[in-house]
């Protein structure tokens, strides 16, 4: 059968071609550069825990970032709100872009199911009702032959303007100076939003910096800019690094090397289709975010992360219209529900100053909202689930409640593998299995062989056996919220079926066929390998 075609070799583009291989299907890469990335150590991208344990599962090692120790935001001189990092709340992962991409090309090189074609810009899409094939021109231009196609190919996508899909939204929404440096500043490992700084008094211009730590004492820092396209000079951005330091340094400005520079604007656009037939979008091509703090390649991740699994189970076992058809459906609506709360939301923190005379504790409450953009929290910063996806079973008369909402990402426990050995969760996902997870506490000091045989776990085994595609039977100890022999139905990308209390062959069945698109057996069964 065809590879899939992925054209774009951006991060989200490898990572999709690395989680189809993980999943035992080819891809081809289309990159339109040369292979490689301009360092940029003011570009940089917030990996929130589950997107960083994803590129973390692919890429097979720890990623080259720094995890903030803490959290810390100021209005003029007062410290609205401080946060520590502990387990309860994993600290973000803070990195080059280019170390990300540096490590997934790593990654693809080693993995004998992709092929990364550079020097490869497309430029025709045809499609059938067997396949689709691309056309590139350039030093390589041919045609290419795929069972689908992905555009990663980012804001200006040719993907998505060949397929003729709208991209509506706004331009320009915020616009930030930014600035990495090497330097000694008085919070260690901590990030900093500073609202309002006691050396910017008066008008637009008093808005708002942002710092970020990086590994080897690098820090990117980000300075709101008035609405307008004044031009951002040199001189500008040294006179807006001195001034700041110097602030955060109690008037005496400290030792710094600046090391890179730049301006980010921020566009909140969102395509009116993500899938035309055979070929679909994903990352910026899809959508764009980012004011606040909020981080658009964490969403370009979770859209690999959503498509490969189903891309692989039409790859494998038949086309599923209702399991592709829900690519679009459960990210589309994840990406602009956070579009919509940065729309309400920005009048209120940028429309100036207004509301703070008459509404009490506004500031608190801004600062609160701003946070949960960067911390990647609430309406703003948090994933979304998928409770009304197409794929979320309904009427399950053994469901019981845990503490992870049905659609939403699991929590990241201890589990037992089937050969023994205790693993994470989240490292059992995106292998293009469901997992069913039983919580059995005990389990966890006793081997296997012990209990593997005892009590309902032969009939839960043979439930596992029965689903309409294949699964891994795995236990914890533990999970948040559940109750002794609870069953939790996980999907490939790690969000939550449902949790059923006990052995439940039927309802098991039915929430395994709902998640995978209605498939029936027979059809499943003939594409098993």
């Amino acid at each position: 059968m065809d590879p899939v075609i992925i054209v774009g070799a951006g991060p989200v583009g490898l990572t999709l071609a690395l989680a189809l291989a993980r999943q035992e299907v080819p891809s081809v890469v289309l990159d339109e550069g040369p292979g490689k990335d301009e360092p940029r150590l003011a570009r940089t991208v917030v990996l929130r825990e589950d997107t960083t344990a994803l590129a973390e599962r692919l890429t097979g090692a720890p990623l080259d970032g720094l995890r903030w120790t803490g959290w810390r935001s100021l209005r003029r001189k007062q410290t609205m709100r401080e946060v520590t990092f502990d387990d309860a709340e994993p600290a973000p992962l803070h990195l080059a872009q280019h170390v990300l991409t540096n490590a997934l090309r790593t990654a693809v090189a080693r993995e004998r199911l992709v092929k990364l074609s550079p020097d490869s810009r497309l430029d025709t899409i045809e499609q059938e009702a067997s396949g689709v094939t691309a056309h590139t021109r350039g030093p390589k231009g041919t045609w290419w032959r795929g069972s689908h196609l992905v555009g990663c190919d980012g804001p200006r996508s040719t993907v998505r303007k060949l397929q003729d899909i709208r991209f509506p939204g706004r331009t320009g929404v915020e616009r930030h100076a930014v600035a990495a440096l090497r330097a000694e500043l008085p919070w260690e490992g901590q990030a900093l939003l500073h609202r309002m700084p006691p050396w910017r008094t008066s008008g637009p211009s008093a808005g708002e910096v942002t710092a970020r730590p990086l590994p080897d004492g690098v820090w990117r820092l980000d300075w709101l800019l008035p609405p307008g396209k004044d031009l951002v000079t040199p001189e500008l951005l040294v006179a807006r690094v001195r001034e700041t330091l110097t602030g955060w340094n109690g008037g005496t400005t400290p030792p710094y090397e600046l090391l890179d520079t730049g301006v980010h604007t921020v566009h909140h656009r969102l395509a009116r289709r993500w899938r035309v037939g055979r070929v679909f979008l994903a990352g910026d091509a899809a959508h764009l975010l980012g004011a606040f703090g909020t981080q658009g390649l964490d969403e370009g991740l979770r859209d690999a992360d959503n498509l490969a699994w189903k891309l692989a189970a039409a790859w494998h076992h038949g086309p599923r219209e209702a399991l592709l058809d829900s690519y679009q459906a459960e990210r589309r609506a994840a990406v602009s529900a956070r579009l919509r709360a940065a729309d309400q939301t920005l009048p209120l923190l940028r429309g100036g100053g207004g509301l703070r005379a008459y509404v009490p504790g506004a500031a608190r409450g801004h600062d609160a909202l701003l946070s949960d953009g960067h911390l990647g929290r609430g309406p703003l910063g948090a994933p979304g689930g998928h409770a009304d996806s197409p794929l979320a079973p309904r009427h399950l008369a053994a469901e019981v409640p845990v503490d992870t909402p049905p659609g939403a990402q699991v929590a990241d426990v201890r589990v037992t593998a089937e050969d023994g050995s205790f693993v994470r969760l989240r490292d059992r996902l995106g292998r293009g299995a469901l997992l069913a997870v039983l919580v059995a506490p005990g389990t966890g000091v006793w081997e296997r062989k012990h209990w593997v045989g005892a009590g309902i776990m032969p009939r839960l085994a043979a439930a596992v056996t029965a689903l309409p595609y294949p699964a891994e039977l795995l236990v914890a100890e533990s999970y948040p919220g559940a109750a002794p022999h609870t069953v939790l139905l996980i999907r490939p990308d790690g969000h939550l079926v449902a949790a059923l209390n006990g052995v439940r062959p039927a309802d098991l069945y039915a929430a395994a066929e709902t998640a995978m698109g209605g498939a029936s057996r027979e059809e499943a069964e003939a594409g098993v390998q």
